[in-house]
C-alpha cells in the first residue's frame, strides 16, 4: 500500500538540483548512477559464481550506505518498430523479410502481453565523518554533512570508485546529469501526470512541481 500523498508530501525534501547533485533540506546532498544488469540466467554455473562473487566484494567493500532503486516501467515499441521498418526498406530482399517477420513478431506479442524493462539506479549519499572519541562501529564516528562543494568532490569520487567496482561484476553504470535526476524524480512521485506530461520545468524548480502534483493528487482524491 503507498503512502498517503500528504505523508510523501512530508518526505519530499528537494530544495534543488544543480551540478549533478541531488539537494535535499538539512544540508544533504546525492549522486545518482544508472547500473546496467547482465542476464544471469542465460549465464553458466560459472560465471554466475564469478558474478556473485564479485557483487558481494563490491558490497563489503562499502563504507557507505547507498539506496538501490529498481523500477519496472512498460515498454512502448511503436518507436522501436517504425525504425526497424525504415531500416528494412534499405536491406537486401531476404534479410528485409527476415526484419518484416520479426516486426510483425513483435506487435503481435504487444497485442498480447505488456511488455516491460527493468532499469536499475544506485544513490550515494555525501557525508563527512568526525571522531567522537569511542572506538567500535557505530559509535566510534559520527557523521555530519559536508557544504556544497566538498559534497560534490566526494560524490565525483565515489561514482568513480563504484563505477570502477560495478565494471569488475560485469555491470556498466554512469552518472545521471543534472536533466536526468529531474525526470527521474518527476517520473518517482508523478507517475500518473508524467505519463501525459513531459518536464519542461528548471530542474531548481522541480520540488515545487512535484509538491503541487501531489497536492492537486490529493484534493482528487
Amino acid at each position: 500500500m503507498s503512502a498517503p500523498a500528504s505523508v510523501q508530501t512530508a518526505h519530499l525534501v528537494l530544495k534543488a538540483i544543480e551540478d549533478d547533485v541531488l539537494c535535499l533540506a538539512g544540508d544533504d546532498y546525492r549522486a545518482v548512477l544508472e547500473v546496467g544488469s547482465v542476464n544471469f540466467g542465460l549465464q553458466g554455473e560459472a560465471e554466475q559464481e564469478v558474478v556473485v562473487a564479485s557483487f558481494a566484494a563490491f558490497l563489503n567493500s562499502l563504507t557507505f550506505p547507498i539506496q538501490i532503486l529498481a523500477r519496472v516501467l512498460p515498454v512502448n515499441v511503436d518507436g522501436y518498430l517504425q525504425e526497424l521498418e525504415e531500416k528494412a526498406r534499405r536491406l537486401p530482399d531476404e534479410l528485409a523479410e527476415l526484419a518484416r517477420d520479426y516486426v510483425t513478431f513483435l506487435r503481435k506479442l504487444a497485442r498480447n502481453r505488456t511488455l516491460l524493462e527493468r532499469r536499475f539506479y544506485l544513490v550515494l549519499p555525501a557525508e563527512l565523518e568526525v571522531s567522537n572519541g569511542r572506538h567500535g562501529w557505530p559509535f566510534g564516528r559520527k557523521v555530519e554533512t559536508p557544504g556544497m562543494e566538498a559534497a560534490r568532490r566526494q560524490l565525483t569520487f565515489r561514482c568513480e570508485e563504484v563505477e570502477r567496482q560495478l565494471v569488475r561484476c560485469g555491470l556498466t553504470a554512469r552518472r545521471l546529469s543534472t536533466g536526468e535526476i529531474s525526470e527521474l524524480i518527476y517520473a518517482c512521485w508523478c507517475s500518473e501526470l508524467a505519463r501525459v506530461q513531459r518536464l519542461r520545468h528548471d530542474p531548481n524548480d522541480l520540488g515545487t512541481v512535484v509538491t503541487g502534483a501531489v497536492q492537486a493528487r490529493e484534493r482528487r482524491t
